[in-house]
C-alpha cells in the first residue's frame, strides 16, 4: 500500500496516437511556439497519410507531439513540439524515445531531422539522445528575414 499511495501524487506521462479529435490542441501548440506555424491542414494531412503522428500527455493534458514519416530503411522526424511550460521536465526526451521506437517498429535504422542553428536547447536535446550534424540545408526555414539554414542531425537506430 505504502508504495501506490508514494507515486499518487506523481505526474502521469503517456504517448498515444495523435487523433483529429487532438488538432485544435496541437494547432494551438504550434502557433505558440513557432513563428511560421504549420496549419491545421498539414497536420490533417499527416494523419491522413499514416505518419506516426504522436501526442504526449501529461495528467491528462496535451503538453507536446510529434511527427514522423518513415521508408526506405528510414525516418524522417517532420516536427517536435513540448508546450513551453512544461519543457525541462523531461517531456521533451520522452516524446523523442517514444518517436524513435516507432521509426525503429517501421524498420528505420536511420533517423532524421531539421532544427534551426540558434535553437540551441533543442540541440543539446538531440545531442544526449544520440543524434549528430551530419550536414546543412541552406535556406530551409522561413524567417522574419527570409530563409535561414537547418543543421540536418542523424542517428543511428539499433535493434
Amino acid at each position: 500500500m505504502a508504495a501506490a499511495s508514494e507515486t499518487s501524487g506523481l505526474p502521469q506521462m503517456r504517448l498515444r496516437p495523435m487523433t483529429e479529435a487532438d488538432l485544435a490542441a496541437v494547432v494551438a501548440i504550434e502557433r505558440s511556439v513557432y513563428p511560421f506555424p504549420w496549419t491545421e491542414g498539414i497536420f490533417a494531412d499527416c494523419l491522413r497519410v499514416g505518419y506516426h503522428c504522436t501526442v504526449l500527455e501529461l495528467d491528462y493534458v496535451l503538453v507536446g507531439y510529434g511527427i514522423v514519416a518513415s521508408g526506405a530503411g528510414e525516418a524522417h522526424l517532420l516536427n517536435v513540439c513540448v508546450r513551453e511550460e512544461f519543457r525541462n521536465r523531461r517531456c521533451g526526451r520522452a516524446l523523442l524515445i517514444g518517436l524513435i521506437g516507432q521509426a525503429a517498429s517501421a524498420g528505420a535504422g536511420v533517423i532524421f531531422l531539421e532544427v534551426r542553428p540558434a535553437n540551441t536547447t533543442a540541440i543539446r536535446l538531440y545531442e544526449v539522445m544520440g543524434f549528430q550534424q551530419s550536414g546543412l540545408r541552406a535556406g530551409y526555414y522561413q524567417a522574419a528575414s527570409g530563409r535561414e539554414d537547418a543543421l540536418v542531425m542523424r542517428r543511428a537506430i539499433t535493434p
